[in-house]
C-alpha cells in the first residue's frame, strides 16, 4: 500500500486481507464450486466498497460480510433458478422459434433486471405486477386468479409502480 492512499483504502485493504480469505472459503463451501464463490467474494467486497457503511466504523465486519454475502448469494440461486426456467421453457419451443444466443443472452439479462427490480416487493404484489405486465391481463382478470378483489389489485399495482420508481439500480 503505498503512502499516498487515503485512510479507507488503508481500511478496505486491510478489510480485504483480513477477511477474503475466510468469505471466499464459507462461500466455496455453501456453492460447492471455488470459481463462483471466488466471484461472488469480490462482489461482496465491491458492494461494501460503493456501500454507504463506514469500513473503520463497523463493530463485526465478519457478520456484515456475511450479511453482504447471503444476498449476493441468495440472489446467485435466484438467477440460476430464473436460467434454469427459461432454459426448459425454450426446450419446450419448435426448433424454428428458438431464439438465437444472442436474443437469449439478451433476455436472460433483461429477466435478471426485472427480478432485481421486483426484489423486495411481496409476492402477490409482484405476481399481480407481473400478470398484468407479462400476460397482459387486466385488473379483473388478475383478481380472479389471486382470489382478491379489484380494489386489492388496484393497491398491489400502486405499491409495484411506486416500488419500480424508488428503486435504486
Amino acid at each position: 500500500m503505498s503512502e499516498a492512499a487515503t485512510p479507507t483504502e488503508h481500511t478496505l485493504h486491510a478489510l480485504y486481507r483480513d477477511h477474503h480469505g475466510w468469505l471466499e472459503s464459507w462461500l466455496r463451501r455453501r456453492m460447492g464450486n471455488a470459481w463462483d464463490a471466488a466471484d461472488l467474494s469480490q462482489d461482496t467486497f465491491l458492494r461494501v466498497l460503493s456501500s454507504s457503511q463506514q469500513i473503520a466504523d463497523m463493530r463485526e465486519p465478519r457478520a456484515y460480510l456475511l450479511t453482504v454475502g447471503k444476498r449476493l448469494l441468495s440472489n446467485f440461486y435466484t438467477r440460476r433458478s430464473l436460467e434454469q426456467a427459461y432454459l426448459e421453457a425454450l426446450a419446450q419451443l419448435p426448433a424454428e422459434s428458438t431464439p438465437s444466443p444472442e436474443q437469449r443472452w439478451l433476455l436472460l439479462e433483461t429477466l435478471q433486471a426485472l427480478d432485481e427490480l421486483l426484489d423486495g416487493l411481496p409476492a402477490l404484489v409482484r405476481r399481480a405486477f407481473l400478470l398484468s405486465q407479462l400476460e397482459g391481463l387486466g385488473y379483473r382478470e388478475i383478481a380472479e386468479r389471486l382470489h382478491v378483489s379489484q380494489r386489492t389489485i388496484k393497491r398491489y399495482m400502486a405499491h409495484a409502480y411506486e416500488h419500480c420508481l424508488l428503486v435504486d439500480w
